[in-house]
């Protein structure tokens, strides 16, 4: 039975899951914001002392939200996903973010037509959103981008197709996509429990990133900003 940790930080949640063979054995999420460097390692290790799980180095991959999100949120669950593969020498596994809200949907029994598109939303700023679409088989239709939302967002595909647009990013557009195909669903977060079945695929096919290498998709650059206060 393959165990695989996944580590999810990439919005405002912190998660993290153990696995076994696809199902997920134990996990923790903590809704809190600028809650990752703290907490991330300690979920991990509330998993492991939890009483019946296996040793963490019984492990035989780790997998992480490779993003896109939060420039500091993936950089810290990286980190600790490195530096727990280097330990035990195991491999890394990188897992799409808006996969892992799309497989959430697919994942939530509640059954759609087979000619709908799936379009997690990351919230990026003002109108800005990350996004993608996707089919019911998680195959890419629209490559993940920085879109700017207004009322032609999506026209040409919600034409043909009922859309469904959930994530942190969907809220602020449903005043501004307008379509009776266009549906919006509440409380879908990137978790690492729904991460499982991804990476389970990814062990299965030896799909690994390079431990010392890889860095997580930001999508666009960090920017850092000058604080206006004067402190001298």
């Amino acid at each position: 039975m393959a165990k695989i940790l996944n580590i999810e930080t990439s919005t405002d949640v912190c998660s993290a899951a153990l696995a076994g063979d696809g199902k997920v054995l134990e996990k923790r999420e903590l809704f809190e914001p600028n809650s990752h460097s703290k907490h991330t390692t300690l979920l991990i290790q509330d998993i492991f002392n939890k009483k019946g799980m296996p040793p963490i180095k019984s492990l035989d991959a780790v997998a992480v939200s490779a993003g896109p999100g939060s420039y500091t949120g993936l950089r810290i669950g990286t980190s600790v996903a490195k530096g727990i593969c280097f330990a035990l020498d195991i491999p890394l596994i990188a897992i799409d973010t808006l996969k892992v809200m799309t497989q959430a949907v697919l994942a939530s029994g509640t059954s759609y037509p087979e000619d709908t598109f799936f379009s997690p939303m990351i919230d990026a700023r003002r109108m800005e959103v990350y996004t993608a679409l996707h089919d019911h088989s998680l195959n890419v239709i629209e490559d993940t981008n920085a879109k700017i939302i207004d009322d032609s967002s999506f026209a040409d595909v919600l034409e043909k197709n009922k859309v469904l647009f959930f994530g942190n990013g969907a809220a602020k557009c449903k005043d501004t996509i307008k379509n009776e195909n266009a549906v919006f669903i509440d409380d879908i977060f990137p978790l690492a429990s729904n991460m499982s079945p991804l990476a389970e695929k990814a062990f299965n096919e030896n799909n690994f990133v390079d431990v010392a290498y890889f860095e997580p998709f930001y999508l666009k650059s960090f920017v850092a900003t000058i604080s206006k206060k004067k402190f001298f």
